[in-house]
């Protein structure tokens, strides 16, 4: 049996880890601790669009697992959202949440996942995808209701919803691809895992 390199994904996000496992690669997750507040700022700072802090969070994460796993191959992946020119950032409470969706809704925003492949020799393959996502103007019951039966656990994405669940109730239309909405833009990088000798030709 062939031997491939071993990989490892830095991140804590069960959907990505869900991603990689259905799709049947063999992997470690590592949850690492970067300072994303201080690179979204530094990066709005220099002017960087939204898909080059979204590549530059998932590089940082990739780089904070190498230092453990040094030998590995390490997927660093990470998700922006904006609505126009305003980025937003994980919800921080369930009013937060609210407030969020409240500003989504009858409004098409863009989520951009990014995703970054680091070898020893350093970043061997990196990609951001956009998916374009139109809420629906729904009722303020209907969202009562949506985040009574979410709960807290809806903070842990930074649209306030999951797609693969009951969110998917709070859109019209998505314009893209759906893995990328999940967070991992995945059949591009399996074709780089591919190239990297982490999978099978």
């Amino acid at each position: 049996m062939r031997t491939h390199k071993s990989l490892v994904i830095a991140t804590a996000s069960r959907s990505r880890r869900q991603l990689l496992e259905n799709a049947g690669v063999t992997f470690e997750a590592l949850a690492t601790n970067v300072d994303e507040s201080a690179i979204k700022a530094t990066a709005l700072a220099e002017g960087l669009s939204v898909e080059a802090t979204a590549l530059a969070l998932a590089g940082a994460k990739a780089r904070a697992a190498q230092q453990m796993y040094p030998n590995s191959l390490i997927i660093g992946a990470d998700q922006m959202l904006a609505l126009g020119s305003e980025r937003f950032d994980k919800p921080t409470s369930m009013s937060a949440t609210r407030s969020q969706l409240q500003t989504f809704r009858g409004k098409r925003h863009t989520l951009h996942s990014a995703v970054v492949l680091l070898g020893s020799e350093g970043t061997i393959w990196s990609h951001v995808e956009p998916a374009h996502i139109v809420m629906r103007d729904f009722s303020d019951a209907f969202l009562d209701s949506y985040l009574a039966e979410v709960g807290e656990d809806v903070m842990r994405s930074v649209g306030g919803y999951f797609m693969e669940g009951i969110g998917v109730q709070l859109f019209d239309r998505v314009d893209g691809d759906f893995f990328t909405v999940l967070g991992l833009p995945l059949t591009p990088l399996l074709s780089a895992l591919r190239e990297a000798g982490a999978l099978d030709r």
